[in-house]
């Protein structure tokens, strides 16, 4: 992914970015299981027209993301740990894989997951798909990510395609947004 599109991709997650850089002065943490009251999570999906792909950044609070994996897969979860990374990585993609479908121009748009980093509080799973033959008039996104831990999970997706940013809140259950560019 182009610089461009980290910038984008950082500047775009806003809210999240906020809740955690205030989160030390709020003084002495909460208990783990009450980490933090706001159940989000963000998807940037960008169509790259140099390489005519999509690039797909998702961002999820670390300790949620480890117990929706572990919720899952039936298996602890560790993200920050090294020894684990390749573990981790296995069930990052699979998790990904089954809870954020796209289509482009109405067909079904496969990811290839590039790996994971982990972010602050945050984790950053990054995505692109194959070449696409044309820029997207219309982009779907199916988006569930932990709304099997969360009634209250917050989606919030951004779509780009030439430069045109939309952005959508899928509150849960809601778990579709279609853009036209």
């Amino acid at each position: 992914m182009n610089s461009g599109t980290a910038m984008t991709s950082f500047l775009g997650k806003s809210l999240l970015y906020c809740y955690i850089s205030f989160l030390p002065l709020l003084g002495k943490a909460p208990a783990k299981a009450n980490f933090h009251p706001l159940h989000v999570s963000t998807s940037d999906i960008s169509f790259n027209g140099n390489d005519k792909q999509m690039e797909v950044i998702c961002t999820i609070f670390t300790d949620d993301f480890e117990l929706a994996l572990e919720k899952q897969f039936h298996t602890k979860a560790d993200l920050s740990r090294e020894d684990m990374h390749k573990a981790m990585d296995a069930l990052v993609k699979n998790y990904i894989n089954s809870h954020l479908q796209l289509k482009a121009n109405s067909a079904v748009l496969p990811l290839n997951y590039l790996g994971f980093e982990i972010n602050r509080e945050a984790v950053n799973v990054y995505l692109e798909s194959n070449k696409i033959n044309s820029t997207p008039k219309t982009i779907d996104a199916q988006v569930t990510l932990l709304q099997s831990l969360y009634n209250d999970q917050l989606n919030i997706v951004h779509m780009t395609v030439n430069g045109n940013r939309k952005s959508t809140r899928l509150d849960a259950p809601a778990k579709v947004v279609t853009q036209t560019f």
